[in-house]
This record gives structure tokens, sequence and C-alpha cells, in this order.
């Protein structure tokens, strides 16, 4: 088997790209450091050739709801089209838990890819996750404030990359969904809480405070919103082991 990786060089792709070739698979990565530009189409003709699959791990260079419709649609559009024309059996495409009932933000943005790949001849599988445990580091960061650290008040299934990347060589390997499969950690977890437990592994003290005002991704969000459903296949690392690998790994 001959599987694309396209963003094979991000925080996903990279482990992706290692969990197919421990099964043996022969992976081509495609990034722009490898001479693909989706925006353009330039290089995807030479890095489809004679590809089985393609596993689309892009995203957007910014969250921002314009810049990353555009990016979807114009790099999706790009990438489909190329895979059709090489017979391309099976694309798999990368999206997120929300995306089919959020109208805006960065969610509106992954509804318009998912959208193209429906519509495209190319068989296809979408994998849904929950937010990374990164992203509780990154919403942290931004919610920083005077008075403390301002959150969503939402409810989580933070995953691991770890475990994204596994579902996604699954995936891959195997037939085309024509659907959705949806991923998510292990545990439940306030945002709020996963916070806290944050700050304190890292040393810092400032309080935690649930702000229904702050958005995450571009939309302000109900509670369980990006909570999975419940046949979601679920990672086996915590967002606690995470924690304890940064500190061990000095990050």
């Amino acid at each position: 088997m001959r599987v694309v990786v396209v963003g094979a060089t991000g925080l996903i792709g990279s482990r992706t790209v290692a969990r197919l070739r421990d099964h043996g698979v022969e992976v081509v990565q495609a990034s722009r450091g490898d001479g693909v530009d989706l925006r353009t189409g330039q290089g995807l003709e030479r890095a489809l050739r004679a590809a089985e699959v393609v596993v689309d791990v892009t995203d957007a260079p910014s969250r921002e709801k314009r810049v990353s419709t555009e990016f979807f649609t114009t790099a999706t559009g790009n990438l489909l089209k190329a895979a059709a024309a090489a017979g391309v059996e099976h694309y798999v495409a990368l999206s997120l838990v929300g995306a089919d009932r959020v109208g805006s933000g960065y969610f509106r943005a992954k509804a318009a890819q998912e959208d193209l790949a429906r519509r495209a001849t190319v068989p296809y599988s979408l994998v849904r996750t929950t937010p990374f445990h990164e992203t509780v580091a990154a919403v942290a960061a931004a919610g920083a404030r005077p008075d403390g650290v301002h959150v969503p008040p939402l409810l989580l299934r933070p995953v691991s990359t770890d475990d994204v990347a596994t579902t996604l060589a699954h995936v891959a390997m195997g037939l085309p969904h024509f659907g959705v499969l949806e991923a998510a950690g292990p545990e439940e977890l306030a945002l709020r809480d996963a916070t806290a437990e944050l700050l304190a592994a890292r040393g810092r003290t400032a309080p935690v405070i649930a702000d229904a005002h702050v958005p995450f991704f571009g939309a302000v969000l109900e509670e369980r919103t990006l909570l999975p459903g419940p046949d979601a296949h679920l990672g086996h690392h915590t967002f606690a082991q995470w924690l304890k690998s940064t500190e061990t790994n000095g990050r």
C-alpha cells in the first residue's frame, strides 16, 4: 500500500507517518518542504503518483474564519482534484468534533472542507477529533488576564496526538467509511479543571475563571458542544499522562 500524508511534518502528520511505517506501509510525505503547495497545486501530481490512499492532516495558517475557510476551500479542492486524477482510492481527512453543528469560526472552515470531501468522486473517511491535550495549553495561554486565566466553560475529552495518529493510520489502512469516525480521549474533563491542572504542573498559581464570553476557535460554544457521540473511538493516553510527559521532556 502506498499512502501519501499531506501535512506530513506537522504535529499530527509526523506521528501518522510513523504509525503507518510501523505497519510496513510505504509512505510518501507531502508538505511545502517537499515541494508541494496546496494553494497552487504545485507538486501534487508528482506526490500522488501511484498512491492508493491520501491522508490529509493539513491545517490553515490561522484559525480566523475567513483565512481558514479560504485555505481549506482552495487547498482541499486542489488536493481532491489531483487525487481523482491520480486514481486515489481513499481520501482520509482530519476534522474536529463540532464541525457539523457550529456555524462560526474555524468550525465553519472545517465544515467546508468536509463538504468538499462528500461532493468529490474519491471515496472518503472523515476523522473528527476532540481537542488535543496541546489545545488546553494554547487556550490557557490565550486566556491569560490580569485577574487570572479565562477559559470557556466547556466539557472536553482531550485526546493525545499519538492516539489520533494511530486512529488515522488505522482508518487509512481500511475501507472508506463514506462518513465520520469520531476520536476522543479516555476521560471527560471540564476545561477549567484541565487548565488548573496544567498551571499547577507548570508551577503557576493564577486562578482559572470559566468565562462564557470567551470563544473557542472563534466560536462561543455551549458546555457540551465538543463532546463526541457514544460511538467515538476512545484513546488510551490521559491528560495527566501528557502533563507528566511534558515535564519529563522539559516543556
